[in-house]
């Protein structure tokens, strides 16, 4: 019962994802197109070009908070289930019922406000990044564009993403991970995990979460970008279309999920440990310990088989 989460929500967050970011990109040229007639000839070139560095920024993580609004409750219980084996045995539904019924249905988005500001640094650096350091790798023409280069492009976005929005992903799994009727506040998460831990507390599961990052977004980046030019050139469907988006999604989810289920675990007990005590030294050691005690599947939890 818990396999499809993970799947079904890489998936879903590129899909809805993708949206918001294409209309926000066509709301920007659409702009540009109803200047006056005699601007037309004078922005063709500028509309045609793709987006500058800080617009890609910009509508990335525009895009990521506007997603994330609505996925939250999914990665709630994804999360639960990674960190505690009793909603590991519920399931996905039992999970959910577990939840609404002890915590209230606003449970389902708690540490929602601590992931705007993970997806305003993260998201937004990962993905708004990731077209100029295709660029700083030598990806300048379709010739000398390879898969080994777009995902090298896709891990460098990843990691400096993950650096920014580390200390705002350890306060939302530790917001999405507190039970109880009471929703944590950020500011009250921030101040205790400063008193007990310092700021490096801020910083705990960064070696996970960048190893995470690097290969999420490598996968993800590449694969999509990969399956979309096949997806083109032997359907012959635009790269814009619906469903060349859709599959190139639903491949780029799977590979992700394949690659990145073992990292996400990870990073997920080492930024849900006690504020006082330290269960885990590093992710080295998380990983062990996940393996001898629980088995190596436990690093796969939520992934659909």
């Amino acid at each position: 019962h818990t396999q499809p989460i993970h799947f079904f929500y890489s998936i879903k967050l590129q899909l809805v994802f993708k949206t918001f970011y294409f209309t926000i990109a066509r709301s920007t040229m659409s702009q540009n197109q109803n200047k006056p007639q005699a601007h037309v000839m004078a922005t063709a070139a500028a509309a045609a070009a793709a987006p500058g560095l800080m617009q890609q920024i910009g509508m990335a993580g525009s895009a990521a908070v506007i997603t994330v609004s609505f996925i939250h409750p999914i990665d709630v219980v994804k999360t639960r289930i990674q960190v505690s084996p009793e909603y590991a045995a519920l399931g996905m539904g039992g999970t959910v019922k577990k939840v609404v019924g002890t915590e209230g249905v606003l449970a389902m988005w708690k540490g929602v406000n601590a992931a705007w500001l993970r997806e305003a640094s993260y998201t937004s650096l990962r993905l708004g990044l990731y077209e100029p350091c295709k660029i700083a790798f030598g990806c300048t023409t379709p010739e000398n564009t390879t898969f080994l280069k777009k995902f090298a492009a896709g891990s460098a976005a990843g990691a400096l993403g993950s650096i920014a929005g580390n200390p705002f992903d350890v306060l939302k799994t530790r917001m999405m991970t507190a039970e109880g009727k009471g929703s944590p506040s950020i500011m009250g998460t921030a101040k205790d995990l400063l008193a007990h831990q310092g700021v490096g507390g801020f910083y705990r599961g960064i070696d996970s979460n960048i190893m995470r990052a690097m290969v999420l977004n490598g996968t993800k980046m590449a694969c999509y970008d990969q399956t979309k030019g096949y997806v083109v050139q032997y359907t012959g469907l635009a790269k814009t279309s619906l469903v060349t988006q859709f599959i190139s999604a639903v491949a780029a989810g799977f590979f992700m999920t394949c690659t990145v289920s073992p990292f996400d675990m990870v990073r997920t007990r080492l930024m849900n440990q006690p504020a006082d005590a330290k269960v885990y030294s590093n992710a080295g050691d998380c990983f062990i310990k996940i393996i001898k005690n629980e088995g190596p599947l436990t690093l796969w939890r939520g992934f659909l088989p």
